[in-house]
């Protein structure tokens, strides 16, 4: 596993580096502890969004047995459970945007592989809304996409893929509503070259409602694969 860098000694000093799944002061990233307890997803996966199966002989989940997907393929670094749901809490809500180097390096030691067998092209980040960046100040997502990047050596397009409607948190809302709330959600900015494939870039995917959606609106856009990863993954 790569280490997370820091800048220099002073900002050490005054803002230790911590553990991004447990808060405390670690100088290596996630510390030991921790990466003994995270479930990582690494064998054993639905092949089609990436939630890790029960079932050795399993090919899909079960939600992706019975429903369409937009997007081809995906992918997660961890199942979403234990320490990593209250860090990515914290990521999303408690300005730990240190977190997101980390796990963005985390993701291309582990994904990297994959990301390049799919010969992806360009990453971009699920967008927030305007007004709901404003608010918090930063899109994880964003800062997930740009550390992957730079591991990967690949672009990274802020752009391309922007939010038109503020949509309601997804928590809040049932299966239909998920999928209805993103309906016209999204829309992109930019041109979509011909045999382009994006990787869709977000800290949780659960339903794939939002991947679906943002997905579908690349695809009408222009011929293109769309591919997807997130940090953690959940049922």
């Amino acid at each position: 596993m790569g280490e997370y860098k820091r800048t220099g000694a002073i900002w050490d000093y005054i803002y230790p580096p911590r553990c991004p799944a447990c808060d405390g002061i670690s100088a290596h990233g996630i510390c030991d502890r921790c990466r003994r307890e995270l479930v990582y997803i690494r064998d054993d996966y639905c092949m089609k969004c990436g939630k890790p199966l029960a079932g050795e002989q399993d090919e899909y989940c079960a939600d992706c047995g019975k429903r369409q997907h937009y997007f081809d393929q995906g992918r997660a670094l961890f199942s979403y459970q234990g320490r990593i749901r209250p860090s990515l809490y914290r990521l999303k809500y408690a300005n730990r945007r240190g977190y997101a180097a980390v796990y963005g390096r985390e993701m291309a030691d582990s994904l990297g592989g994959w990301v390049r067998q799919m010969k992806i092209t360009r990453i971009v980040p699920i967008p927030l809304h305007p007004s709901r960046q404003r608010k918090r100040g930063y899109n994880q997502a964003a800062l997930l996409a740009k550390a992957l990047g730079r591991c990967l050596e690949l672009p990274v397009d802020m752009q391309l893929l922007c939010r038109v409607r503020n949509t309601a948190p997804q928590k809040t809302l049932t299966g239909r509503q998920r999928k209805e709330n993103l309906e016209g959600a999204f829309q992109t900015m930019g041109a979509i070259r011909p045999g382009e494939r994006i990787l869709l870039v977000d800290d949780i995917y659960t339903t794939g409602n939002t991947a679906d959606a943002a997905a579908l609106c690349l695809k009408r856009s222009g011929t293109c694969r769309v591919y997807v990863m997130s940090t953690a993954i959940g049922g």
